[in-house]
């Protein structure tokens, strides 16, 4: 989020402990003085027509990082292409396919305009970004020459790119965050950029928004590293449901993508975005059902399939692929822009609330993990409740609490170890002695000494009011009286 939260503007009015929060008006007045560029009626009509299934169970959703949330028409549309359509597997050669297939390339398209990509990036249609992550770690020349570098705040699935580094010989190297921030070292990168050799297969993986602490990582960094001789994957699942991604203006060789963190639905479905001439170098361990142009068993030879068919392993899901261009509509009905400006100013909003947040000795409530105000970052907060002599709130307790008051967060590490790692000071010689110890991951963070367990999340969306982000605010609120 490009704006920062100490741009020239009325300070709101803060929620402090001892007592009840605000007055709900009240306080949404004091909140769009701050924000006169909130809009304040377009979604809110949006989420009474769209997503009138929250308020009417009662539900406060705070977890769009882990997953969006749908609209009604967008379920509408799908199922009346359903009812009046007749689609078969695409594989075969029959009207059914055909008509199957031409709603797949539709697909593909709108992905493409989406995102202003231009006929030089071709859309693999994959389960979800994970999907799109391990065809690029199993597909990638990786040999004893190559590097791979990663940042330490990266989601599990990109770690798990080491593994196919290492099976090669390659060298991988962490690029660490400097806690407070968790932002990354400029000068440390460009050092780590220099010492690929470039003419040797090079991969740089990084997020575009951090899942764990909603950090935005530079999206220059994508021409620096190439211009250095590396190819550049960028981990956009938990970026493009509330920022706009210009491929027109930024160019990385691998976009990986969960398209139901953007749509809601359908699930299963995301992408890689790849660049023609880089998809070109990859050279898959296998094949499949669909991969192929040609296969002999006595033979014992084949030939791939050309372009994204050979990266999309049996039958598509054919069925659900049709939503991805209605629900992309719907984005761009209501604007990725507006999106973003509202999911901005209530982002900018609860980080000073909860940084207010006073015991009555006068300690902080809450610790947020990263960024406290909205420059580069975006509309994920890690954090953790505070009792009054500073230890953690046990994160069981939070979950029990928030649950009790139709709440929707998420807590743990959010399958982003080095981010936490970094955020709870842990030093690589503790870690080390736990190496090869099995045990879920909140007691194996206790057995380090984090006695919360892990942190809390909250996650802000396309459907998020004032009303929810009040209403946690209510919650925050009793952590401060005990």
């Amino acid at each position: 989020m490009e704006r920062s939260a100490s741009a020239a503007r009325p300070e709101p009015e803060p929620i402090r402990t001892a007592s009840r929060p605000a007055d709900e008006s009240h306080a949404f007045a004091a909140f769009l003085r701050g924000h006169p560029e909130f809009d304040a009626t377009r979604v809110e009509q949006l989420r009474a027509t769209e997503y009138g299934r929250l308020d009417a169970q009662g539900q406060v959703y705070l977890d769009y990082t882990g997953g969006g949330l749908y609209a009604e028409s967008q379920l509408s549309d799908h199922l009346d292409l359903l009812r009046d359509t007749v689609l078969g597997n695409p594989h075969s050669v029959n009207p059914t396919s055909a008509a199957t297939s031409e709603l797949i390339e539709r697909a593909r398209t709108a992905v493409l305009r989406h995102f202003n990509a231009s006929a030089e990036y071709k859309v693999i249609f994959t389960p979800n970004a994970t999907g799109a992550l391990k065809l690029v770690g199993e597909a990638y020349p990786f040999d004893t020459r190559s590097r791979l570098l990663l940042t330490s705040d990266n989601h599990n699935s990109v770690n798990g790119l080491r593994e196919f580094a290492r099976a090669s010989g390659a060298t991988t190297t962490y690029l660490p965050s400097k806690p407070p921030s968790l932002r990354v070292d400029d000068d440390r990168l460009n050092a780590s950029l220099c010492q690929a050799d470039r003419l040797q297969n090079n991969l740089f993986a990084y997020p575009a928004q951090s899942n764990f602490s909603g950090v935005q990582h530079p999206l220059e960094w994508i021409a620096t590293a190439q211009t250095a001789g590396w190819d550049v994957l960028v981990d956009c699942a938990a970026f493009v449901p509330s920022n706009r991604l210009d491929l027109g203006e930024w160019r990385p060789d691998f976009v990986a993508i969960s398209l139901y963190k953007l749509l809601g639905y359908p699930t299963g479905v995301g992408c890689l975005l790849v660049r023609e001439r880089t998809l070109a170098r990859l050279r898959r361990p296998w094949f499949a059902g669909g991969t192929i142009a040609a296969v002999s068993v006595q033979g014992d030879w084949h030939t791939p399939a050309d372009g994204e068919p050979a990266f999309e392993d049996g039958t598509v899901n054919y069925l659900a692929l049709p939503a991805v261009e209605q629900g992309l509509r719907y984005v761009n009905r209501i604007g990725i822009d507006t999106i973003h400006t509202r999911v901005r100013c209530l982002t900018a909003w609860l980080l000073d609330e909860l940084a207010a947040l006073r015991h009555a000795n006068g300690n902080h409530v809450v610790k947020i993990y990263g960024p406290q105000a909205t420059y580069r970052r975006g509309a994920t907060i890690a954090f953790n409740f505070l009792r009054p002599d500073g230890r953690l709130v046990d994160i069981r307790i939070v979950e029990r609490r928030a649950a009790a008051h139709g709440l929707s967060l998420r807590t743990g590490c959010f399958c982003n170890p080095g981010a936490a790692e970094l955020a709870f000071g842990l030093s690589r010689e503790a870690l080390l002695q736990r190496a090869g110890l099995s045990s879920e991951a909140g007691d194996h963070l206790r057995a380090l000494g984090v006695e919360s367990g892990g942190a809390v999340r909250v996650s802000l969306g396309v459907a998020t009011t004032f009303r929810d982000v009040y209403r946690f605010m209510h919650l925050a609120s009793t952590f401060g009286e005990e």
